[in-house]
């Protein structure tokens, strides 16, 4: 089991997200340079609340996957 399907299994919803944003950015589905999923449609798409949509984000950002434009969003690196 690869490392991603483990975290996509962890029960830290905030964890899963990041997981699964990061296996976007490693198929591609996101791309260098443009926005990541915005708070607001992480919440609405998946259903969790606001910090642990910002958490996960904050998780990725720490990784060097996204960065944090202020006023812009997130976006991948």
């Amino acid at each position: 089991m690869a490392p991603t399907d483990l975290n996509l299994a962890d029960p830290r919803a905030y964890r899963r997200l990041a997981a699964l944003i990061r296996q976007q950015i490693g198929n591609g589905t996101l791309q260098p340079g443009r926005p990541a999923p915005s708070i607001t449609s992480l919440r609405q798409e998946h259903g969790h609340a606001r910090q642990t949509c910002s958490k996960a984000l904050r998780i990725l950002e720490g990784e060097g996957l996204l960065a944090r434009i202020p006023g812009l969003g997130y976006y991948v690196c």
